[in-house]
């Protein structure tokens, strides 16, 4: 499985920005996907993950401001964050996790200042 995420930049304290990571290869055989971040000087950490069924999981630090979605059409993944703020800025990576192997595609930098 190969994963491309996109969407990254420089947003306000309080915007919006959406990510998305497009998948290619045995997408078919992933059982979930997921969201992690990695801000500077701190470990990588799981923001939010979705199954193949659609069931979702987040963060205490993000519920209510990030949403996953996925298009199974697409093979894409999203990551919907509002209400963004400084402690968001981190690079984010695209996961998948066919068993019992788990993929990784490259971060895409998220900014948040004014």
């Amino acid at each position: 499985v190969q994963l491309q995420a996109s969407g990254g930049g420089l947003v306000q304290p309080g915007g919006s920005l959406r990510l998305s990571c497009a998948a290619s290869g045995s997408t078919f055989s992933i059982n979930s996907m997921a969201w992690y971040r990695q801000a500077p000087g701190k470990q990588r950490e799981l923001v939010t993950s979705i199954t193949s069924g659609g069931s979702t999981n987040y963060a205490d630090s993000v519920k209510g401001r990030f949403t996953i979605s996925r298009d199974n059409i697409k093979n894409t993944l999203y990551l919907q964050m509002s209400s963004l703020k400084p402690e968001d800025t981190a690079v984010y990576y695209c996961s998948a996790y066919l068993s019992p192997v788990r993929y990784w595609g490259k971060g895409t930098l998220v900014t948040v200042s004014s």
